[in-house]
């Protein structure tokens, strides 16, 4: 019988049929419910209601209502009552043979009530409290005749204190758990807990069963939300535990079997079989079947603990001695061998891999490191970045020398002194205008962000005014722009907005011209230089940064880009060529051809051709 919602409904199962016998439909969610006959012709459900609805073969047969809500159930089948226990210090019983409530039995520790249960051998009524404790009740008398304290009160109304309660079937030991995910065995004849058996989880218990194995051994089945576990009771020890990953609301097992059904918060309940705790039972016989087919195979390989070394590995390690003998297995293109004798020959042949290795591992930590730390970039403004790149280095030179300088100064006698006139208003002013320089000048701001104030170094005045400057094209200063500065992403759409948003209080003209304005500003990109190195090959107009390339390096690079190379010194340019020397030759021999020399020329009189052993060409008088 499986109740759940929605909607509030109840299926009974045929087990022997593997099907569902029927299900029918309640006014109000199920709170618990008790099987009062053998089969499932006399059912009793408590509901959220207050309401108690007892069903028969044909359907609902009897409803009534309880003065307070309840909680937990019980059937004491030797008397034929129905005990009811809820948010009240009372214990309803309803005579099932009567068909009326009788006199309720009343706790005194608590006025809220949690779980009830009864003992089949001597009929002890135990009722679990809010307050934490136990109160024991005499069937025939139905008066209190003890009390047990187990644990901490909870708060009243939300249903904490002790949550579980079980006899064991010699009715001699009670099993109780509380909201805080811990189950306690007593000895009805003490007060003090035989053994305690936490949960780990803080999570309430809410079931505590005992289930017989196949053999006869008794364990405690307790259940939480999150978990089922299966302990032995003199030792606590954990047997075996069952976590499906969703809530537990109940669960039920069979004794001497090893399957259980869990009620889930999902719409099919759990089925888990255990076969170390019992076999199947008749009805699903099936199962032992597929648990042998389940079954993994443990045996293990041949070659778990060799390793595979090639020949060139036996020849590193001089073990190549030991071919042929039983200590290495021939397999493909290598062997097989022991790998507690490859850490030996390894250790011998390698004595300092060890420590290798760990200089590796602490290189790689290092540079992890570095990788995660925070650079900081230049960047340069959007106008005239060339121009703002020079200005800053020659700033930094400027900044080291009057470090130096003020250093020296004040390691002399007058140190206090100096310190005191340079403390001036004027001169403060002064010196920090010198350290920003006109990058950092209110005055020339424009000159770096209005597009109207930049250089153009293709015009004749720019050469002219800087004839030592790099003969650069347009396309080759952004080329080398791209190559030693990295692109800075910024929001260009807020210059944008606010020119609009001004030109909105201006005529159609003026805000035509400001949407131009928007747009060419819109056009300049900002850069921040890769490194220092790649700044300094900027500001000096290198394309290529190889100042770490050897000599031969460069030299064969130069080869490949450009035979020939210009630099202008004042008004004065030189040209160098660079080639072989047999390629000179062949110039000079066609210059000799233009200008009219031949084979007894006056020029080929003076000129010989230079050789190992040869002598120095002789000149003509003047």
């Amino acid at each position: 019988c499986v109740p759940g919602i929605p909607p509030p409904q109840v299926k009974v199962y045929d087990l022997s049929q593997l099907s569902m016998k029927f299900e029918r439909h309640l006014d109000s969610e199920v709170v618990d419910f008790e099987v009062l006959g053998e089969d499932y012709s006399k059912l009793a459900f408590m509901c959220a209601d207050r309401s108690i609805n007892f069903h028969a073969k044909f359907g609902k047969y009897y409803s009534t209502r309880t003065p307070r809500q309840g909680r937990d159930m019980t059937y004491v089948r030797h008397t034929g009552d129905l005990l009811v226990v809820g948010s009240s210090s009372e214990v309803y019983r309803l005579n099932l043979e009567q068909g009326r409530f009788l006199n309720p039995m009343r706790a005194t520790t608590s006025e809220g009530l949690n779980c009830v249960d009864v003992s089949n051998e001597h009929g002890l009524i135990a009722v679990g409290t809010e307050d934490g404790t136990v109160e024991c009740f005499d069937s025939r008398t139905r008066e209190a005749v003890g009390t047990l304290r187990v644990t901490k009160a909870g708060q009243e109304g939300l249903g904490q204190g002790v949550t579980a309660l079980k006899h064991d079937p010699t009715g001699m030991h009670l099993a109780a758990g509380d909201h805080d995910g811990i189950v306690r065995l007593y000895d009805l004849r003490s007060s003090r807990p035989l053994i305690e058996k936490d949960h780990m989880y803080g999570s309430p218990i809410v079931d505590v069963k005992y289930h017989t194995a196949v053999d006869g051994t008794r364990r405690v089945m307790s259940t939480d939300k999150r978990v089922v576990k299966f302990w032995d009771p003199s030792s606590g020890a954990n047997y075996t535990a069952i976590e499906p990953g969703q809530e537990i609301n109940d669960a039920c097992a069979w004794d001497g079997t090893g399957l259980m059904v869990l009620a889930l918060e999902n719409r099919t309940p759990g089925c888990y079989f255990a076969p170390s705790l019992g076999a199947a039972p008749r009805w699903c016989s099936f199962l032992e079947n597929l648990t042998e087919e389940m079954e993994e195979n443990t045996a293990g390989n041949a070659y778990d603990d060799y390793r595979f070394v090639t020949r060139e590995e036996l020849e590193r390690l001089g073990m190549q001695n030991l071919i042929g003998t039983k200590m290495l297995r021939a397999y493909m293109h290598g062997f097989f061998v022991d790998n507690r004798l490859y850490g030996k020959a390894k250790a011998i042949a390698e004595p300092f891999s060890y420590d290798e290795y760990r200089a590796r591992k602490v290189e790689e930590k290092l540079a992890e490191e570095r990788a995660t730390r925070i650079t900081v970039k230049k960047k340069l403004p959007k106008v005239n970045a060339a121009l703002a790149a020079r200005l800053e280095k020659a700033a930094e030179e400027e900044g080291g020398k009057d470090g130096k300088k003020k250093r020296s100064r004040d390691s002399g006698a007058g140190a206090a002194t100096r310190r005191d006139e340079e403390s001036d208003g004027e001169d403060a002013a002064d010196a920090g205008a010198r350290e920003g320089g006109l990058l950092k000048d209110d005055r020339f701001a424009a000159m770096f962000k209005d597009s109207a104030f930049e250089v153009d170094e293709d015009s004749e005045t720019y050469r002219m005014l800087h004839p030592n400057a790099p003969k650069l094209t347009k396309r080759e200063r952004e080329e080398m722009l791209e190559e030693h500065f990295d692109l800075e992403s910024e929001d260009e759409d807020e210059d944008a907005e606010e020119e609009e948003d001004e030109a909105e209080a201006e005529d159609a003209e003026a805000a035509r011209a400001a949407r131009r304005r928007s747009a060419a500003v819109a056009k300049v990109k900002m850069y921040a230089a890769k490194d220092e190195r790649h700044a300094s090959a900027f500001r000096e107009g290198r394309r290529d940064v190889s100042s770490t390339l050897t000599l031969a390096e460069r030299a064969a690079q130069l080869a490949a880009t450009s035979g020939k190379k210009t630099r202008v010194s004042g008004n004065k340019e030189l040209r160098f060529e660079a080639g072989e020397r047999g390629a000179r030759e062949t110039v000079r021999a066609r210059a000799r051809v233009a200008g009219g020399d031949g084979p007894d020329g006056a020029a080929e009189q003076t000129w010989t051709e230079s050789g190992r052993g040869d002598t120095k060409p002789k000149r003509r008088g003047m």
